[in-house]
């Protein structure tokens, strides 16, 4: 009996080996299912920015500027300055995260000004995504600093400077040992 198990199992398990995995490359050209990714595509898709500021793009942006752009293209959504919405309050809130009713904004909870940029560029303006440069993502993270408190009225934002910010929550996590081994 143990003989005919045995037996039985390697039956099953080369038929299983010799079971069609996927799709053909008939099937594929046929259908037009999917394509190698080239390069570029890759490229496309490779924009996030770490804690450090790995990733940052090449640009600039100011206080100025910011205010001008956020007017015209975030006001709608997070209010003329950031506090009335309809949509998610981005200034204030500074020392509201012990209470009973903590305000979650960019200056009293996010713990890296380098996540915020990454979430702009990503995410920003919610009805034309990836729309913004990095010259308008720059001033207005500069410009949603300033109104936070966090930076001067003249500082001006960009690969180099943006990453030296200290978000006032920096020490609120728990630090992610990952980017510690990594060297991030």
């Amino acid at each position: 009996m143990c003989r005919s198990r045995s037996a039985m199992s390697i039956i099953l398990t080369l038929g299983l080996f010799m079971m069609p995995t996927g799709i053909s490359m008939a099937e594929e050209s046929r259908y037009g299912l999917g394509k190698p990714a080239t390069e570029a595509d890759i490229k496309a898709w490779d924009i996030d920015i770490a804690p450090n500021g790995v990733g940052l793009p090449y640009g600039r942006g100011t206080v100025q500027q910011g205010a001008t752009l956020y007017a015209v293209k975030c006001a709608a959504c997070h209010g003329p300055t950031g506090t009335e919405g309809p949509n998610d309050r981005l200034v204030g809130g500074q020392g509201s995260l012990a209470t009973d009713h903590p305000i979650k904004t960019i200056g009293s909870y996010w713990p890296y000004v380098t996540t915020l940029y990454d979430y702009i560029f990503r995410a920003m303006p919610f009805t034309a995504p990836q729309s913004l440069t990095p010259d308008e993502v720059y001033s207005l993270v500069a410009w949603l600093l300033h109104q936070n408190g966090i930076i001067e009225k003249d500082a001006v934002m960009d690969a180099r400077t943006l990453p030296t910010i200290r978000m006032p929550n920096r020490d609120g996590f728990i630090s992610d040992l990952r980017l510690d081994v990594l060297g991030r």
